[in-house]
């Protein structure tokens, strides 16, 4: 059988109409029968290339610049730690996991641990109850609310180094602002800079500063799309303020908590600006976290693949505590 093939089919009679005829083609690559594209799928194939046209001429850029200044560092940062090389030598040695056994093996890698949990768990934690505190309180009918959000919010946009220099003034044992003050009721000034854990507890306190008026912008949004009619019928139903908000309003923030969660951790387990600035890492290493570490060992030493592997630690603890929240802490989530 070639080309199309005819039946033919018959009236009770023995007449044949032409009606009666039905033609179709049979798509076989053994018999070389094709099957003629019909307009409707002329149609979506145009449309479906057009879509992928228009798809990789907006975020094709987008892609590129991910692959070469994202991705392509992230694995060469890999590659690299696998390496016993100084940055800017031209000799490497392949040593394979040699500086993740010897990071492992440091006597300082526990301290350095200990610290970045500490700094995170009180900046995410802090920053988030310190938020949703004064977001509450911008949420109320105030004269020049709105000055005062953009007051709040603003010292998220400054530089950090900027912040840092600003707040090593204020906290200046022997002329700083916060000295004086406290010279007002003969308390004597901490050695904020010297003597643990002062150290620790200044980045805390200017990293809480800077982040809280983001967190509490952000809860802001949160709180004023909570439905009023919801409040109401709690009111109705003899609800005091704290019992509507902990039903109510704290679980319709579940979503923004989450998000905020997510954000705040990984930011302060990547800061790294304001402990530049205001103790380099000191006093002792006091103030060194895993972030700090990286830059340490791969721009002040100049081990750029024990520096590597750090970063390569860092990006799996980070990627660890993602996958975790997105695993068991949105399961408490209601979106709804």
């Amino acid at each position: 059988m070639s080309g199309a093939a005819s039946f033919t089919t018959g009236s009770t009679d023995g007449c044949v109409f032409p009606h009666d005829r039905i033609a179709f083609h049979m798509s076989s690559p053994a018999l070389g029968i094709s099957v003629p594209e019909t307009p409707r799928a002329t149609a979506r194939r145009k449309k479906f290339w057009r879509n992928v046209g228009i798809f990789l001429l907006v975020a094709g850029p987008n892609y590129l610049v991910l692959m070469v200044f994202t991705y392509r560092p992230m694995f060469l940062s890999f590659y690299y730690s696998l390496l016993n090389w100084n940055l800017g030598s031209e000799v490497a040695q392949f040593i394979g996991l040699g500086n993740y056994v010897e990071w492992v093996n440091d006597p300082e890698t526990p301290r350095v641990l200990l610290t970045t949990f500490v700094y995170a768990l009180f900046t995410v934690v802090g920053g988030m109850v310190g938020g949703l505190a004064l977001a509450l309180a911008l949420n109320r009918k105030l004269v020049g609310r709105g000055i005062v959000r953009t007051v709040t919010f603003a010292p998220y946009v400054l530089s950090g180094i900027a912040v840092g220099f600003l707040w090593m003034y204020i906290f200046n044992p022997n002329i700083g602002l916060l000295s004086i003050m406290l010279g007002w009721f003969d308390v004597a000034s901490p050695e904020w800079f010297t003597q643990q854990p002062w150290p620790l507890l200044m980045i805390i306190i200017v990293t809480l500063w800077k982040h809280v008026g983001y967190v509490a912008l952000i809860y802001l949004a949160g709180l004023q799309s909570v439905p009023q009619d919801l409040r109401d019928a709690a009111a109705l139903d003899g609800a005091g303020h704290l019992r509507t908000f902990s039903r109510i309003t704290l679980p319709l923030l579940g979503p923004i908590t989450f998000f905020l969660l997510v954000t705040l951790t990984l930011s302060a387990l990547q800061s790294f600006d304001l402990i530049r600035a205001m103790t380099n890492g000191g006093p002792l290493g006091s103030t060194k976290t895993l972030m700090f570490q990286v830059y340490v060992e791969g721009f002040q030493i100049g081990r750029a693949g024990y520096g590597s592997a750090v970063a390569t630690v860092l990006f799996v603890v980070l990627l660890a505590i993602t996958v975790i929240q997105m695993k068991f802490v949105e399961r408490r989530v209601h979106y709804q």
